[in-house]
């Protein structure tokens, strides 16, 4: 996408400033990326022209058929601003094309970098300004409940208790070096146990290899083809999310009022998830009207049910399916993003001489 020349405003009239500033094809990028004087109302700003802006995203937001579709085109028949939905791949594969076109992007908005990648991304320059936060969730160990009580096993509650023989063969994990949740799950154990190679995360994975933890490339094998949570493995225990309880009585069928499944509040590491105007795109006005409608509470109503994330508005209601059944830990892991960045590879090297030798 090339550059545009900028629109000379020097002549329009004072009262039609704001006129232009909603909706010209300005070259200003002023407010890309701020969510201050978000509401839950739709811009009604009129509109000089049509257009059309790409929503860059990654492979599970929803390209159509959901009410976070429902939302981007109400958008749209407000602003004149139509949305069109490009699914990039996961986080990592999505940050990578990006930096590739920074400056020359293959979209105008993007959605969806995670706390995992957000310092590489700022570092290749694929932002026009900082993004918006937009949405949180926690990826934790689940555990299905009907199997361990058949076992007669107590629940892990922490990161230490998975290394406990009463869980030898019961865990499965997704390889942290093509998956967005067992990158998490890596993280969470680096954050937990410490960096140190004589007596830290290192040594921790040690002990999970020795009591016989299995590792799959994705979360879809690990949740729906060896979890028993989900009728599908024989694994009691599996990295997935806080919000996985809920999803499991939304899609239950049968349908059921209780979780089938739980989460260890303790093995939890908390993603975050930004939107933000990539850098020279043709429309940086209206994609930064998009990015703040994006953290509204019209479309962050939207996330819960669609997505299975929090909202990063507090004051948008949850779902009380969520309020029954999801889990939001007191103190999740996390470590800073500069931090991730610095030494994100070396870990994942080290990870595979570990566990996949």
């Amino acid at each position: 996408m090339n550059r545009r020349t900028a629109i000379n405003v020097a002549a329009v009239l004072l009262a039609a400033v704001m006129l232009v500033t909603a909706c010209s094809d300005s070259g200003s990028s002023e407010g890309t990326g701020s969510s201050e004087g978000s509401s839950g109302s739709l811009p009604t700003s009129p509109v000089v022209q049509q257009v059309n802006l790409v929503l860059v995203a990654y492979d599970s937001f929803p390209t159509q058929g959901t009410s976070l579709n429902d939302a981007l085109a109400e958008f749209g028949a407000a602003t004149g601003i139509d949305v069109r939905i490009v699914s990039a791949g996961d986080t990592g594969t999505m940050v990578a094309k990006a930096a590739l076109t920074a400056g020359n992007p293959e979209g105008d908005v993007m959605w969806g970098v995670d706390n995992t990648y957000l310092a590489a991304a700022l570092q290749a320059g694929i932002f026009d300004g900082d993004p918006t936060q937009v949405d949180f969730g926690d990826v934790c160990v689940n555990y299905d409940i009907a199997a361990l009580e058949q076992l007669g096993v107590e629940p892990p509650a922490t990161l230490a208790d998975l290394t406990d023989p009463r869980f030898a063969g019961r865990l499965v994990v997704q390889n942290p070096a093509t998956s967005s949740p067992g990158l998490a799950f890596l993280l969470a154990t680096i954050a937990e146990f410490g960096d140190d190679p004589t007596d830290g995360w290192q040594t921790y994975w040690e002990q999970l290899v020795a009591n016989d933890v299995e590792i799959v490339d994705s979360w879809d094998s690990a949740y729906y083809e060896r979890f028993s949570g989900s009728g599908g493995g024989d694994k009691p225990l599996v990295v997935s999310y806080g919000s996985s309880p809920p999803a499991e009585v939304v899609f239950a069928d049968p349908p059921r009022t209780d979780a089938p499944t739980g989460v260890a509040a303790g093995t939890c590491f908390r993603q975050e998830e930004y939107a933000g105007v990539l850098r020279g795109t043709d429309h940086p006005v209206q994609a930064a009207q998009l990015v703040e409608f994006l953290s509204s509470e019209r479309f962050q109503t939207e996330l819960p049910l669609n997505l299975f994330v929090y909202p990063v508005d507090p004051s948008v209601p949850l779902p009380k399916v969520f309020t029954d059944f999801a889990v939001v830990p007191d103190a999740p892991l996390s470590i800073p993003p500069d931090d991730i960045e610095a030494n994100r590879e070396r870990w994942l090297d080290e990870w595979t001489q570990l566990v996949l030798r």
